[in-house]
């Protein structure tokens, strides 16, 4: 019985391996034929026989694999059987693979850049980024890929995913820092940005360029930190966001995008006073910055603080002429000076004069009022605007202009 049951063991043994190699040989014939469907398909019986096979024929396997995957440009599992191709052959010596290997690797690297900066320009956000992320996976020093990932996975709303490759950027330590090789243009004067050191050093030395210069990048870190709090925010998680930004404000204490969205989760969160000072340093950091005297402007009205947030959405507009946000706030801001007059017009409505007095002061409220909103219509209409200004018009009595509103406010309201 013994011998029996041993020379069964030997006839399964030798009917796993001749199907073993009949399958691979299939996938090998279908591969050349380019027929990837039928190699797949060859490649996908063959797997469940892997336990059986030697070395010899697992790197054999995991290589048409590979093709018959590339061949149909599903890259990722193609990757992955490279992957496990090198591993083996790594560990056993043998690299009769892997230089093969490693070219139709970067073959499919280039293949998969042209395809994810495609479908980046095609807004097709989702699969750039799964492609950007596949280049990193086969081309590990390519981090930048891992960044460009991040930013289309943002851009397509896949948050998690995006939060992941965020993280991933900061375990590797990635901070995009590069170093640009500029020189200026005899004939045209400008200096330009040559691509590689060797270009540029050539371009030098055959006389078309002159004043050679490295530049290094500004570091991508506190984006990074910023676009994972921006994440959390987004998610819900402002609390968890906030002790990021607080985080990193540690390492950057004065990087202004850091410094923004601290200012704007203490907003969310109601945190008056820490929105403020967090504008406050921001405005010292950079006086230039229009954004930063609007939000101000909103602290210091909210506050009651009439002239103070005249002034920060005067200054705004000063930097930025057509800030049409901070034209409307302006009107907004001197039209709340219009409650006070009702209040008292509805306190002497048989008082005949001092009712007329009062109805004067509104007018002159709403002419004060009235060119930041024109202003604000000038710039960036919408129906909003519109609406304002023809109930001021109609209040002020002009009546040309009231009309004029008037026909644009039923052509927006009925679009």
């Amino acid at each position: 019985m013994k011998t029996k049951i041993k020379l069964l063991l030997i006839a399964l043994i030798t009917t796993s391996a001749f199907s073993q190699k009949n399958e691979l040989k299939i996938a090998e014939k279908a591969i050349k034929s380019q027929d990837y469907t039928k190699a797949i398909t060859a490649i996908t019986d063959a797997e469940s026989l892997i336990t059986n096979m030697d070395n010899k024929s697992i790197v054999k396997f995991y290589f048409l694999k590979a093709q018959a995957y590339n061949g149909k440009k599903d890259f990722q599992t193609a990757a992955n059987a490279l992957d496990e191709l090198l591993k083996i052959e790594n560990q056993t010596g043998k690299k009769k693979y892997s230089n093969q290997a490693i070219t139709i690797k970067n073959e499919m690297v280039q293949e998969l850049y042209q395809t994810a900066i495609s479908q980046y320009r095609a807004k097709d956000y989702k699969n750039a980024s799964s492609n950007f992320y596949i280049i990193y996976k086969l081309s590990p020093q390519d981090t930048t890929s891992v960044y460009n990932a991040a930013t289309s996975s943002t851009l397509a709303k896949e948050y998690d995913l995006s939060l992941k490759y965020y993280r991933e950027l900061q375990r590797i330590k990635y901070t995009g820092i590069s170093t640009v090789y500029y020189a200026t243009n005899k004939t045209t004067d400008v200096k330009e940005n040559l691509g590689t050191k060797e270009n540029r050093d050539l371009q030098v030395k055959i006389g078309l360029y002159k004043d050679p210069v490295d530049e290094k990048t500004k570091s991508k870190t506190g984006d990074i930190i910023k676009n994972i709090a921006d994440i959390l925010r987004v998610q819900g998680k402002t609390e968890e966001a906030l002790k990021a930004v607080e985080e990193a404000r540690n390492i950057y204490p004065n990087d202004i995008n850091l410094i923004l969205t601290q200012g704007e989760l203490y907003l969310q969160l109601k945190q008056m006073d820490k929105f403020a000072e967090s504008m406050e340093l921001a405005i010292k950091l950079d006086p230039t910055d229009p954004r930063l005297f609007f939000n101000l402007g909103v602290i210091s009205f909210n506050r009651g603080n009439i002239e103070e947030a005249k002034k920060n959405y005067l200054k705004a507009i000063e930097l930025k002429e057509d800030y049409a946000a901070a034209y409307i706030n302006l009107a907004s801001v001197i039209l709340d000076k219009e409650k006070a007059i009702i209040d008292e017009m509805n306190e002497n409505l048989s008082d005949f004069d001092k009712y007329d007095q009062l109805l004067l002061e509104q007018k002159e409220v709403y002419k004060e009022a009235l060119p930041y909103l024109e202003k604000a219509d000038k710039y960036n209409r919408t129906i909003n605007t519109v609406q304002n200004l023809m109930n001021l018009y109609q209040t002020l009595e002009m009546e040309e202009k009231a009309n004029t509103y008037t026909n644009l406010y039923r052509d927006l309201r009925d679009q």
